[in-house]
């Protein structure tokens, strides 16, 4: 029971412990998966504010060359062509028609350009990638941008420094991670408090209640109160609950077989030392000349022994197990009527014993351990009877059948009681469970199913009869082949 109950050290020498707690993982995850979403948001509004920016001022120069188309000869005066470069902000404006180009305004040229960027044919993996070439750009770089073309040119180009575009676009970044910060603050606050109500809490409750538990495990106030929850988390302190009352039962139980086995203990040497003197009180009377004594002594002589034996073997079952049957062909009609005697059943009882046995049955098992299985039977039906109101000395009686089936032996022990009550047919082959009778431990019927499967066989209760009706079947041992050759041969 020490190593059931001991705990575990929770903060035992070595282990790291842990430096964030499960609310403070949630809010870290909740704001780095917010900052993943406004970046995937992110990196198609750059690409789309550069394209706005580039389109705005070749819009610019669709007007310039409206203006210029319009002009007298095509001349525009000098100051007209400078104000219109400055709204663009660009070094030169041109058209190109078929396979003539036209300057139609052109200020301090740079020296040399360095990207060339076609607004007519413009897929989106493009415009990403040039935008982020445009962030990292230096203030010298220059640009020429083509575009389409008013009055059925071909194109419209123009030409100007990028690091106004830079600016802007880092600007508009700028902009766009503050609103990113302001987005993911406010969002992982609503989801951090949302998540901490629905799932942070309860799993803290759970958490306290289960090492609440294991330092008092037998105590029924520790076990988890369940809420009304229908999802996963009232599943889950369900589930706990029911598992903490089982392991508590469990303890329960142990702690009584453990007491149980100190009580017969010191009840077994005891009971040996009386017993041994009544055997030696029944050896002189087996001496005396009367014919009822001497009649009565031997089976008073083989009861003796038979108790002394149980009490030897008394703490087999709360030790470990029974001993193994040692198994050998015993007639089972012997067996029954020797069992009767026992429990001083005969033609003036109350209780009518009845036995319906195959002529010449043997059973394949071993006899005190067999014994030991009927009388079990038999008293729990005879308790029954006892017990019952009102009592019918007509209609009350004990049967016991036996048959043989192939290499399966059934005896089958039934009486006309009043039956077992749900509660004792849960528990029905269980140590201190399967009886509700006053005064009763619940040992027989656990004892005797321990016993019928060291054999090999099996027990279980016959549904759809009067009273109760226990059956047993005992299967004869494998046949050795070898050991049989060796006796043909021999």
């Amino acid at each position: 029971m020490d190593m059931i109950r001991r705990p575990v050290a929770a903060d035992a020498p070595g282990r790291p412990r842990a430096r964030m707690g499960l609310s403070g993982k949630l809010l870290v995850l909740t704001l780095l998966f917010v900052m993943i979403a406004e970046v995937l948001i992110y990196v198609p509004s750059i690409a789309n504010f550069r394209l706005n920016w580039l389109q705005d001022r070749l819009s610019a120069a669709y007007t310039a060359a409206l203006v210029f188309g319009t002009a007298p000869s095509g001349e525009v005066p000098e100051p007209v062509a400078r104000q219109i470069l400055e709204s663009i902000r660009a070094h030169a404006v041109a058209l190109k028609f078929g396979q003539q180009r036209r300057l139609l305004a052109a200020g301090k040229m740079p020296g040399a350009v360095t990207h060339e960027i076609d607004m007519r044919d413009m897929p989106w993996h493009r415009a990403i990638i040039e935008a982020f070439d445009t962030l990292i750009c230096t203030d010298a770089d220059v640009m020429r941008v083509v575009g389409p073309a008013p009055m059925g040119g071909d194109f419209v180009e123009i030409v100007l420094d990028e690091a106004p575009l830079r600016k802007a676009m880092v600007d508009f970044s700028v902009r766009i991670l503050i609103l990113s910060l302001i987005i993911s603050a406010i969002t992982a606050t609503l989801v951090y408090f949302a998540l901490h109500r629905m799932l942070v809490r309860p799993m803290r409750r759970m958490t306290a209640n289960m090492v609440a538990f294991r330092a008092d495990p037998e105590n029924p106030a520790r076990i988890m109160a369940a809420s009304q929850r229908s999802d996963e988390i009232g599943t889950a302190e369900r589930e706990l609950a029911a598992m903490q009352l089982d392991l508590a039962t469990l303890l329960q139980q142990k702690n009584h077989l453990a007491a149980l086995g100190l009580a017969v203990s010191k009840i077994n040497h005891d009971l040996r030392n009386l017993l041994s003197s009544a055997q030696l009180f029944s050896e002189r009377l087996a001496k005396i000349s009367d014919p009822h004594v001497q009649r009565f002594a031997p089976k008073l002589m083989v009861a003796l022994e038979r108790a002394i034996a149980f009490c030897q073997s008394t703490l087999s079952y709360g030790r470990v197990q029974e001993a193994p049957p040692e198994r050998r062909l015993i007639s089972l009609e012997l067996l029954v009527e020797d069992m009767r005697e026992t429990l001083g059943l005969d033609a003036t009882s109350r209780v009518r014993w009845v036995t319906a046995i195959e002529r010449g049955v043997t059973v394949d098992a071993d006899p005190d351990q067999l014994f030991r299985i009927l009388l079990n039977l038999a008293r729990n039906a005879l308790q029954a009877l006892e017990t019952r109101e009102p009592k019918d000395p007509g209609h009350d009686q004990i049967r016991v059948t036996g048959r043989r089936e192939g290499a399966v032996v059934v005896i089958e022990v039934s009486d006309t009681g009043p039956g077992l009550s749900e509660k004792a047919r849960e528990h029905l082959f269980e140590a201190f469970q399967g009886s509700t009778r006053t005064g009763s431990v619940g040992l027989g019927l656990a004892i005797v199913a321990e016993l019928v499967r060291a054999h090999g066989g099996e027990v279980r209760l016959v549904e759809g009869t009067i009273g109760a009706t226990f059956r047993v079947s005992i299967p004869d041992r494998a046949v050795d082949l070898d050991t049989r050759r060796e006796r043909a041969s021999a």
